[in-house]
Parts: C-alpha cells; sequence; structure tokens
C-alpha cells in the first residue's frame, strides 16, 4: 500500500461530471479510483491531469453492470488501496424512447446500469464500509427522477429508484455511521447537452430560473461536501442541482 489518502471510488468517472468529480475528490485529498468501462484513454487523461496538480489516483476498469466484476473489483481495490471512504455512483446511460416504441434490450440496458449498477456497487461498498464503521455513499440521479420527462420514461425509472434505494440504505447503515444521500443535477453543461440544437437550449432555458445551464463542477462541490466531514449529519436526503427548474 503506497498511500494514506482515505479511498475514494467513483463510477463513470472518464468524462462529464463523473470526471468532474474525480477532480475534485482528488484536489481535496482524496486518493481516487476512477472507474470507466470502454473510455480508457479519457479516464487515463483524467489520472494524469490529478497527478500533475499533485493528487493521486488508480484506474479502476469494470462494467457496473456485472454483479462479479463489482465484487471482484472492490476487494482488490480496498486490499491494494486502503479502506474505502467514498462511493460515488454515478455511471449511468439514457436511450430516449417513447414508451409504445421502447425496446426491450434497451429498457434492459437502462435499469442494469443506471439502477442495478449502483446497487451492485452500493452493496459491495457497503460490505467494506461496514467494517470500518464509516463511510459516505452518494448516488448521482436527475431531476428526471423527480420530475418525470416524455421520452424517457425508462431512465426517470431507474433514476426514481435510486431515490428509493437511497433512503432504504440509509436506515440500513446509519447505525454504522455510514451515510447515503442522493444528487439530483439539472441540466449540467456536458458531452451529451453539446448535442442539443439552440433551439432545444432556449427550450430548456425557459425551465431554469436561474436561465442558465449548470456546469459539472456544480455538481462535483456538493459530491465534495457530502464527502466531507462537514456533512457529517446529513443522510437519507435529496438534493438537486438544478438552477431551480424543480422545487
Amino acid at each position: 500500500m503506497t498511500q494514506q489518502k482515505p479511498l475514494a471510488l467513483v463510477t463513470g468517472a472518464s468524462r462529464g461530471i463523473g470526471a468532474a468529480i474525480a477532480l475534485r475528490l482528488a484536489r481535496d485529498g482524496f486518493h481516487v479510483a476512477i472507474n470507466y468501462s470502454t473510455h480508457e484513454k479519457k479516464a487515463r487523461e483524467i489520472l494524469e491531469v490529478i497527478v500533475q496538480n499533485g493528487g493521486t489516483g488508480v484506474l479502476c476498469g469494470f462494467d457496473v453492470s456485472k454483479p462479479d466484476q463489482v465484487d471482484e473489483k472492490f476487494e482488490t481495490l480496498a486490499k491494494n488501496n486502503g479502506t474505502l471512504a467514498v462511493l460515488v455512483n454515478n455511471a449511468g446511460i439514457t436511450i430516449d424512447s417513447l414508451l409504445l416504441r421502447l425496446k426491450n434490450e434497451d429498457l434492459d440496458q437502462i435499469l442494469s446500469i443506471d439502477l442495478k449498477g449502483s446497487i451492485y456497487c452500493t452493496r459491495a461498498a457497503a460490505k467494506l464500509m461496514i467494517k470500518a464503521r464509516q463511510g459516505s455513499i452518494i448516488h448521482i440521479s436527475s431531476v428526471v427522477g423527480e420530475s418525470g420527462n416524455a421520452g424517457q420514461s425508462a431512465y426517470a425509472a431507474a433514476k426514481a429508484g435510486l431515490i428509493g434505494f437511497s433512503k432504504s440504505i440509509a436506515k440500513e447503515l446509519g447505525s454504522r455511521q455510514i451515510r447515503v444521500n442522493v444528487v439530483t443535477p439539472g441540466f449540467i453543461t456536458t458531452e451529451m447537452t453539446e448535442t442539443l440544437t439552440d433551439a432545444q437550449k432556449e427550450a430548456i432555458l425557459r425551465s431554469v430560473p436561474l436561465g442558465f445551464l449548470g456546469a459539472p463542477e456544480d455538481v462535483s462541490s456538493l459530491v465534495a461536501f457530502l464527502a466531507s466531514p462537514a456533512s457529517r449529519y446529513i443522510t437519507g436526503q435529496v438534493i438537486g442541482v438544478n438552477g431551480g427548474m424543480y422545487m
């Protein structure tokens, strides 16, 4: 074991919100495990930025939807890097479709990654955190999981499921001083939003009282707080980062 920093694992950390979270936690003094499934090059670039800025981290490639991979990687990660202090379940996909056109395979993929993947990772993390009698688990859900959105019923179901799951686990794990919270981002500027047309962006902005799209750093700042001792009395909460579009 080469480091004494607290260990934080961020799933889906190779780009977008996940990358911003990994960078922020490294800046705050965590040894960050950067999870990726297919974008190893981008994950490696994030690790390079962390190291260049004086932080430490490790690449951690596995598919969150595969429970055997999850269990194996968590055990290996803890063995080689110390006790897991923070888990951020950020990995997710969206495949937009109206319900009557929703393909079974798309539904299965969304639920497997966005919901079941987080459950698998939380279960694996809980085994480690219970022994240490401390930890912070943070789920990245979505404003769509709270408000719903036409054409995203499967995605909304998965993200809403994270909220119910988190509240239940917060009650199960609270006595072991393990906190579980949910962050629900609104429209955040990432690679996904870059594909929107100007007309679509204008329509979105009309629904946001603050009048602008959020940045990944707006989400990572909240995650950093929930990962820190400053939030020691906060668990089972759902906190929006959405510019006021859902209250």
